[in-house]
């Protein structure tokens, strides 16, 4: 019989995919370069084939070394869903958990939300990451993460979502601008470029121009912003107004600023939810988080 890779391999080899470079894929791996190298060797020897170039100072994957890193994500997942089946009769919300946020979510709603599910399941242990949409999804994919929260709608495949609750948006204003009249406000009566957005990739900069009815392609600036904290301080410097989710609007978030904010029309809203993988052994663990997160939300508004 021939020998099989250990997971060890594989999940070293995933790393060394991920990182391009043998030291730092070994520091997310917790071990030494070396042993790394020696390990990422032994799986090639195992395999009979090259999965790295190593001429380069940089590691260039081979195509066939890709294709093998496709396979193996999908091999730790499978390992993974597993040990979830043989855990199923435990208590729920207990042991290990990934989680992915984006950064237009976590900074409001975790820090009310994780001293209560650390209150509620203490057995709960919550690893986090906090990236955009394109990425955390990726990662749920991969295996990486057990469950993302987003913001939707989000196109996605082979997930099954849950909708958590609505979080309407909020123009915001410097107190003395006068490019806009918050009594009087209408879209088509800014100036131009007078609409500030997050950076193409933020799914809040969609969400924006669609739930806020933006059509006017003039009136929104071609200066934009990589971050919320960016963004606002352009708005307290008057350089625009833009429009804030409603769970920003009592975060320090705008402590300290100039800045005013009016509610919307209620249609202009995104939608809050969680997300994992179609046909996880976890669907019914994932529902209860679910709920958790949407009472917690809703008993702190």
């Amino acid at each position: 019989m021939n020998h099989l890779p250990t997971t060890k391999q594989l999940r070293y080899f995933v790393a060394l995919e991920q990182h391009g470079h043998f030291g730092k894929a070994a520091e997310a791996c917790f071990v030494s370069q070396p042993a790394f190298s020696v390990a990422i060797r032994e799986l090639e020897n195992t395999l009979n084939i090259q999965l790295v170039d190593r001429t380069n100072k940089n590691v260039t994957v081979t195509s066939l070394g890709r294709d093998i890193a496709t396979q193996a994500r999908q091999v730790l997942r499978d390992l993974e869903e597993l040990v979830d089946i043989a855990q199923g009769n435990q208590q729920p919300l207990t042991g290990q958990l990934k989680l992915g946020v984006i950064p237009t979510i976590a900074p409001f709603l975790l820090p009310r939300l994780l001293p209560a599910l650390r209150k509620a399941y203490p057995e709960l242990k919550l690893y986090l990451k906090e990236d955009l949409t394109e990425r955390v999804y990726a990662s749920l994919m991969d295996g990486e993460l057990d469950i993302i929260l987003i913001a939707m709608p989000y196109e996605l495949r082979n997930i099954t979502e849950m909708r958590l609750f609505r979080d309407h948006f909020f123009l915001a204003h410097q107190a003395k601008s006068a490019l806009v009249d918050p009594r009087h406000y209408q879209v088509s009566e800014l100036p131009e470029d007078s609409i500030l957005l997050l950076e193409d990739g933020h799914c809040l900069r969609d969400h924006a121009l669609s739930a806020c009815n933006i059509k006017n392609a003039d009136k929104v600036s071609h200066i934009t912003a990589t971050s919320l904290l960016t963004l606002v301080q352009m708005v307290d410097a008057d350089l625009g107004i833009t429009y804030l989710p409603e769970m920003a609007i009592g975060s320090s978030l705008l402590r300290n600023t100039r800045i005013k904010t009016e509610p919307l029309d209620q249609s202009s809203f995104r939608e809050i939810g969680l997300v994992w993988r179609k046909a996880s052994t976890r669907s019914e663990e994932f529902e209860l988080l679910g709920e958790f997160i949407r009472d917690n939300y809703q008993a702190s508004r």
